[in-house]
């Protein structure tokens, strides 16, 4: 919420740094915070008050397209594991569970954030490159020995 629009500054801005100079909060400046923060109630069908207006039933949309964004099909899904199964991971994904099976997270997440560029990115790769080592110590298939 906008501190301008309530209309009262902070105590920071007073020319004297040193007085205790402040404007409490007054009982008409609680109220309109409490009527703008409550969550709206149904309107009851009478043409006063808070909750006046006609009574209407919401209409039940049906989901955007947009709204599907970054989620990924069952297709998609199952192409991306193949490929993974056929070519393996790359060195830097190789890297990064090494790290992490010697127990270096923090490095692990700096190798990945070095590679992908942003921290969030990094974070998820690190998370899973840490569920395929834990599918592996499970699954008890470690690596192949030459």
């Amino acid at each position: 919420m906008n501190i301008k629009m309530l209309g009262y500054r902070r105590a920071s801005l007073s020319r004297n740094p040193n007085s205790s100079f402040h404007n409490p909060i007054t009982s008409e400046q609680i109220q309109h915070i409490e009527e703008v923060m409550a969550p709206k109630q149904p309107n009851t069908g009478i043409s006063v008050g808070l909750n006046k207006g006609h009574v209407v039933t919401k209409k039940e949309l049906a989901p955007r397209p947009s709204d599907r964004k970054g989620k990924t099909s069952k297709r998609i899904h199952f192409v991306r594991s193949l490929i993974r199964e056929v070519a393996g991971f790359a060195p830097y994904e190789k890297r990064i569970t090494e790290l992490l099976k010697v127990g270096k997270d923090k490095r692990a997440l700096k190798v990945a954030k070095r590679k992908l560029g942003t921290h969030k990115r990094a974070k998820r790769k690190r998370e899973e490159m840490s569920s395929v080592l834990r599918k592996m110590r499970a699954t008890g298939g470690g690596e192949k020995k030459k």
